[in-house]
């Protein structure tokens, strides 16, 4: 818990866990004169935590419960000849940011901190202590030397463009780094505040490894004050992604309040408190912002309320009171903006998730101030962020995923929708249920809402997401309780046969029969690809004769030859794709197909009718079975016994780079086919929303396509009026000429079907005004604005 200055005993961080462990017992779970909350927060809690899980990069470990989950990316770092494998993906996609992964890890940890009887009490606590593990580990592999820290891994718009699971990563994962030339003292100040305060969550428990993440922590947070200097301009690919707009002064003193709090030193407090006043101020004022919240870019409203508690000083209460008053009752007339429903809207994209994080901070502000109407008032409104996220709400809908009556089914995750098409409309349902995962929700404050993958500014999930959430449900479970469910998770099990041989009868000759045989990888339970997969086509040898095997067309495989005996009559020519990687990972990729023909000489009979493997119509054959390193993964042999192959080793050897070497064909045939209906004319609609802040605004947009024909491409046009000037963008390719501004779509969002969405952003500057562009168009022809 918060204001423990009394408590501390100075440089020994030892007493650091009796602390813990005596603050702790102040939570009993839950508090036995307490009525029963709404909803089951033991249930959320488990499956939030659970989220986690599903975001693990790396090897998997054995106590992942997320079934259709496997290893991920195990080549990080070889690039720059360190394993910098493990830590979290990101969000929907694959990149591993550092700095939000270690704002998420801070405030998991912090909620660990106040309310760990609540993780313990409801059975989470040693999830949660694995899940913490997963981002300190890695934040140790990435933290070499003591000026020396990766921050991220994965190149943002190459992983962007690419829509499949993380098991079967086509691309290259560099790694960057901040080092004594180029330094990053937001990134490095806030790597050390998640090791710190993870420190204080393992110590009851593993102190050699809280030890080892506290040496951690001291080293970065001195090469933060050492190189003053935003991460941004040394890992430049980060700027569109996450930049630090609030600057670093807020992770310097939110690092020094950690590491006093895991080590007892007053020497850090000394440091948080001389750099408070560098945070950023309300424009043009020397008050402390407080029209915003914590996020993974800006931590001083979290350092108000640390401050507050910690030190009681009244100049950092009227700091946490006034940005609390925003939320809650206003200052000087103006308020937050809240929905009929009552969820606070400080941003469009994630809304949920700057609720939920403020929401945590207020609980645990309310459970320690002593003026007793605001202990009450933001303790209610923090109730009723968590409870609007979980179904108390005008759609009476939770916007946690697989909780609640109405949860969303379609974020915007790749690896949960499992496309092995490289395409987010393939397959139309999502595949997985990503437990516990907290969508963006209602983008605007009129608490409207759709579950379209398309649409990340409202199903977008992320790790950052469920991070303040997580920590409020635990403190609302000490308050409420509630009952984690028994027997959870299930495994899942797969929606249609993930591996396939299809087969088409090309020609039927008087002495032949002309095959085309496709492998199809659909896996997602988990995804995987075949590297070492033989399948065998069975026919009948009529006569005497040897059976003749002419080779055909292939997209990578070689071609058989020969075929051989395998029971009496009963022959077979095998298949060897070994060295060739057929992957759920795109549109040739998923695939491999090989043409062969199969008969007898000249003077022969042949009658294909009397063939095992022979199927008159094209579609997948049960008869063609496919084995992947000698396991049978489809189909069946003739007869009772079913041999795998003795020898799954190629008869031509396959290439050192797995791959094609013939062009694909022209008719890949998939059966479940993309969208290629043209682009359109229009008609389309637009919504144009902006959240501001002193000179500058986030912009987003939302496109929709109201014609009857799907979109393969999208162009998006406008004027702004009053002088604005785009700085980044993301989403689409921006570009500004005047006022003149065009948005052309990324490789990964063209395709758009009749009646759906697809959004982008950008921040950027105004004069004093913003006046709101009015006409847009979509490909020359003109939107009806929303």
């Amino acid at each position: 818990m918060a204001n423990r200055t009394r408590w501390y005993r100075r440089t020994v961080a030892a007493t650091a866990a009796a602390i813990l462990a005596a603050g702790a017992a102040i939570w009993a779970a839950p508090q036995s004169g307490a009525a029963a909350g709404p909803y089951n927060y033991g249930e959320v809690l488990q499956k939030s935590i659970l989220f986690y899980e599903a975001q693990v990069s790396g090897r998997k470990p054995a106590w992942n419960r997320v079934s259709w989950r496997a290893d991920s990316a195990l080549t990080d770092g070889s690039d720059v000849g360190l394993d910098l494998t493990g830590g979290w993906y990101d969000a929907g996609d694959h990149v591993k940011f550092g700095f939000p992964m270690a704002f998420t890890t801070t405030m998991l940890a912090w909620g660990a901190v106040e309310y760990r009887e609540a993780y313990a009490g409801s059975g989470q606590l040693t999830h949660l202590l694995n899940n913490l593990r997963v981002p300190n580990d890695y934040f140790i592999k990435a933290h070499p030397s003591a000026n020396v820290l990766y921050g991220q891994v994965g190149k943002g718009d190459d992983d962007h463009k690419w829509w499949g699971p993380a098991e079967v990563l086509p691309m290259a994962r560099p790694a960057y780094k901040i080092d004594a030339s180029c330094g990053g003292a937001d990134l490095a100040a806030e790597t050390a505040a998640a090791m710190a305060a993870s420190s204080m969550v393992f110590r009851p428990t593993d102190a050699a490894y809280a030890n080892t993440l506290l040496s951690h922590a001291r080293q970065l947070y001195t090469f933060a004050e050492t190189v003053k200097r935003m991460y941004h301009e040394c890992i430049t690919d980060v700027t569109s992604f996450y930049r630090s707009w609030s600057g670093f002064a807020d992770e310097l003193v939110w690092g020094a309040i950690w590491l006093h709090r895991a080590t007892g030193e007053v020497a850090y407090l000394a440091k948080a408190e001389a750099g408070y006043d560098a945070q950023g101020n309300e424009n043009q004022t020397n008050t402390k912002m407080y029209k915003w919240t914590i996020s993974w870019d800006n931590k001083q409203y979290g350092n108000y309320v640390l401050l507050a508690n910690l030190t009681g000083k009244q100049k950092y209460i009227d700091d946490a009171n006034r940005w609390l008053d925003w939320f809650t009752v206003g200052v000087n007339g103006e308020k937050v903006r809240t929905s009929p429903g009552g969820m606070v809207v400080v941003d469009s994209w994630g809304a949920l998730r700057y609720a939920a994080n403020t929401a945590f901070v207020a609980l645990v502000y309310s459970d320690k101030t002593s003026d007793a109407a605001r202990k009450t008032r933001y303790h209610d409104f923090a109730v009723r962020q968590v409870n609007y996220a979980l179904g108390d709400n005008p759609r009476s809908s939770s916007y946690v995923i697989g909780f609640g009556a109405n949860h969303p089914k379609n974020p915007h995750h790749r690896t949960a929708h499992g496309s092995w098409w490289d395409n987010m409309t393939v397959p139309t349902n999502t595949r997985h249920v990503l437990y516990g995962a907290l969508v963006g929700g209602p983008s605007s404050p009129d608490d409207a809402y759709k579950d379209e993958r398309n649409d990340y500014v409202m199903n977008e999930v992320a790790t950052d997401y469920n991070a303040g959430f997580t920590s409020a449900v635990a403190r609302l479970y000490q308050e409420y309780g509630g009952s984690p469910l028994a027997n959870f998770p299930q495994a899942e099990t797969p929606d249609i046969d993930q591996f396939t041989v299809e087969t088409t009868a090309m020609q039927n000759e008087p002495r032949a029969t002309g095959i085309k045989a496709i492998i199809y990888n659909k896996s997602a339970f988990p995804a995987r690809a075949l590297t070492k997969s033989v399948f065998r086509y069975y026919f009948t040898r009529e006569g005497t004769a040897a059976p003749v095997v002419t080779p055909g067309y292939t997209q990578g495989c070689p071609s058989p030859t020969t075929a051989q005996q395998y029971s009496g009559d009963i022959w077979y020519v095998e298949v060897n794709c070994n060295g060739y990687s057929i992957a759920p990972a795109g549109q040739s990729q998923h695939r491999m197909e090989v043409q062969f023909k199969v008969g007898v000489p000249e003077g022969g009979t042949w009658n294909s009718a009397n063939d095992p493997s022979y199927l008159a119509t094209t579609g997948p054959n049960r008869a063609v079975p496919l084995w992947e390193n000698g396991v049978k993964l489809w189909g069946d042999v003739p007869g009772t016994v079913t041999p795998g192959p003795t020898t799954p080793g190629p008869t031509t050897p396959g290439p050192t780079t797995p791959g094609p070497t013939t062009p694909a064909p022209t008719t890949p045939a998939p059966t479940t086919p993309a969208p290629t209906t043209p682009a359109p004319g229009g008609p389309c609609s637009v919504t144009y929303t902006t959240n501001d802040w002193s000179t500058g605004f986030t912009g987003s947009v939302t496109i929709r396509n109201t014609s009857t024909t799907a979109w393969q491409s999208w162009t998006l046009a406008f004027t702004f009026p009053s002088g604005q000037r785009i700085g980044q963008g993301w989403s689409a390719r921006w570009t500004q000429t005047g006022a003149a501004v065009t948005a052309v779509n990324e490789s990964y969002n063209g395709a758009v079907a009749a009646g759906g969405t697809v959004s982008a952003g950008f921040n950027a500057t105004h004069s004093g005004t913003n006046q709101r562009p009015t006409s847009f168009t979509i490909n020359g022809a003109t939107c009806t604005v929303a």
